[in-house]
């Protein structure tokens, strides 16, 4: 030590040749061999913000449990209805509008779930997340306060505005804070959340409906609302690039033309309610379905030329793997939401069951749709593989919409108990193998936008399931009650027997029958229509090349490097790092990069 400079003093590093840390910088990695430290500026003096790969395990598992709850009240409300439509028609005296009750969520979600890739870019994940369980939140205690049929449709499309987004966030969270292939299983651990709020909306809808009245369906929802809420606001602060700094720009950077045109675009063709008494030649509806291709082009343009950061990410448009797999989840979701309001109607009009009961014979598809998720996620993290599972797991609805198409008052127990299985089997299995397919084959910089597109297709998908199968519901059914029912007062009976569907069970004999027997005849045709998009979504699919996940993840992990690079470069006041993130030992060996 006597040859130790006289100046040194306690701040001197012990080290001769190592850079020496200020007070306003912080260590961030150490790279290997050399004793040179890369720092970043400090913001007063705070420890740095961590990345999605650094947070600690507890943290992660509130994290989830907070956007996991918001999916499951999502897909809640996706299907709560299904089995509450009689009781709220009835009341209201309004079964003619009650296709709106879902229609209006769906139109709500397929609107501003793509949206909501987007602000996960500008607001950070945290906020667009919290964003989107306040719209649903306020929707649903809207719903369960309104007075009047319109007001219930207004609220229900206020609560679709928050659910698709409380998906999306989920989905591109995970994404942030697992690699492909774990992500694989995590997210069929989502799924089955999501498949369950799915699967037993029917079920808890009907049971609440009968035992204490249909607006506690929406009421008891609350208090999960304000967990979820509260569970993202004290974890979810990992760093992710591209984040605004202040609302006003935020604000300036949503795509709100593509908004409104795309909301305007699939809104016109339900304008004229014409599944009612409208005909599909008549003026009115063919101009508004003219319209609404005019305002769908008007979106493509939007997005194409237009629109500074477009909802529709038009890159994707020029891959075969993301069309392929948008066009899937459009038919698929129209087939799947189909049955799941068809389903229980012909259990209350043919079989002449209770609400309850028919909401019960979709429990076992809100089994199959849990384990379907669960299995698919445990599957192709062993493999690292999805596409030969995607091909056995589309043959599961197929076989489903065939069986429903043929089932009438007649059939035995176990078709009208099992057949809905394998549809919610199969849909389980491959919603799961598409999502990792698309993001396997997209830059780890579009994964946000990717999953939104993903589900803008599927959004859209449900509200033709809704809309359209109404329309040929509605056009079946007059024409086969008018053909059976006959006489002075016919027009009125009929009437009232479309308008509320629960009053078949209270008909006299001479008019049930032919009641019965028209929904049948009606609901079997649209049994059909499903079956045929079944097939065409099993077709789509085959286009879709199978890729390794491990292979997926090196690339991914290339690509997500150089990102990160860039992002450090353009933001003010950083260091820059021109090495790879694989050639630095971080605290998370884990950890490629922040998201």
């Amino acid at each position: 030590m006597s040859n130790a400079n006289a100046n040194d003093s306690e701040s001197t590093p012990l080290l001769r040749g190592t850079k020496q840390v200020s007070n306003t910088e912080v260590i961030v990695a150490t790279v290997v061999g050399n004793d040179d430290v890369l720092t970043l500026p400090a913001s007063n003096h705070k420890s740095p913000s961590v990345g999605p790969l650094e947070i600690s395990p507890s943290r992660r598992r509130l994290i989830l449990t907070g956007i996991w709850m918001g999916t499951f009240l999502s897909s809640l409300n996706s299907t709560l209805v299904a089995t509450l439509v009689s009781s709220i028609s009835s009341e209201y005296k309004a079964a003619n509008q009650a296709s709106w009750l879902g229609t209006g969520y769906l139109l709500a979600t397929c609107t501003f779930t793509p949206l909501y890739g987007r602000l996960c870019d500008m607001m950070g994940r945290r906020r667009a997340n919290q964003t989107a369980v306040l719209f649903a939140g306020l929707g649903t205690l809207s719903c369960g306060l309104s007075t009047n049929m319109p007001m219930l449709i207004a609220a229900r499309f206020l609560s679709g505005v928050g659910g698709g987004g409380c998906y999306i966030t989920c989905s591109v969270i995970t994404s942030d804070m697992y690699s492909l292939r774990h992500r694989s299983l995590t997210q069929g651990i989502a799924s089955v959340f999501n498949a369950a709020g799915q699967g037993f909306g029917g079920p808890i809808g009907g049971y609440i409906s009968d035992r204490f009245g249909w607006r506690w369906a929406f009421l008891l929802q609350m208090p999960l609302y304000v967990i979820s809420f509260l569970l993202t606001e004290y974890n979810l602060n990992y760093v992710t690039p591209g984040k605004s700094k202040n609302t006003k720009e935020t604000l300036k950077r949503i795509d709100y033309g593509g908004s409104i045109s795309l909301l305007l675009s699939v809104r016109m063709p339900c304008k004229q309610k014409y599944n009612e008494e409208l005909p599909w030649n008549t003026p009115c509806v063919l101009v508004t379905l003219i319209m609404s291709i005019v305002m769908f082009i008007t979106f493509l343009v939007v997005e194409l030329c237009i629109a500074r950061q477009p909802i529709l990410a038009p890159s994707l448009l020029k891959q075969r793997v993301p069309v392929s797999v948008g066009i899937s989840n459009l038919l698929m979701a129209a087939s799947s939401l189909c049955c799941l309001y068809f389903f229980p109607m012909f259990f209350e009009t043919v079989m002449l069951t209770s609400a309850s009961v028919a909401g019960l014979h979709l429990f076992p598809k809100s089994i199959a749709m849990t384990s379907g998720a669960l299995f698919a996620g445990v599957v192709m993290s062993k493999t690292g593989s999805y596409n030969m599972l995607s091909i056995i797991g589309g043959l599961g609805p197929i076989l489903s919409t065939f069986l429903l198409a043929g089932m009438n008052e007649h059939s035995s127990s176990a078709v009208q108990w099992l057949s809905i299985v394998p549809l919610g089997l199969g849909n389980a299995i491959v919603s799961q193998t598409t999502l990792i397919a698309l993001l396997a084959h997209v830059d780890q910089a579009q994964i946000a936008v990717a999953t939104g597109f993903g589900q803008l297709w599927k959004c859209i998908g449900q509200v033709v399931g809704v809309a359209i199968p109404s329309a040929i519901f509605q056009y079946l059914l007059t024409r086969e009650l008018t053909a059976r029912i006959t006489g002075p007062d016919s027009e009125e009976i009929i009437a009232r027997i479309r308008h509320s569907s629960r009053l078949v069970q209270s008909l006299p004999p001479d008019l049930q029958r032919p009641a019965r027997d028209s929904y049948s005849v009606a609901l079997g045709r649209v049994f059909w229509y499903v079956a045929l998009s079944t097939v065409m979504s099993f077709v789509i699919r085959l286009m879709i090349p199978g890729r390794s996940l491990d292979d997926s993840i090196l690339h991914k992990k290339k690509e997500h490097a150089h990102a990160s690079v860039d992002d450090n470069h353009e933001t003010n006041g950083r260091t820059d790092i021109e090495r790879p993130n694989n050639d630095i030992t971080h605290t998370n060996s884990n950890n490629s990069s922040t998201a």
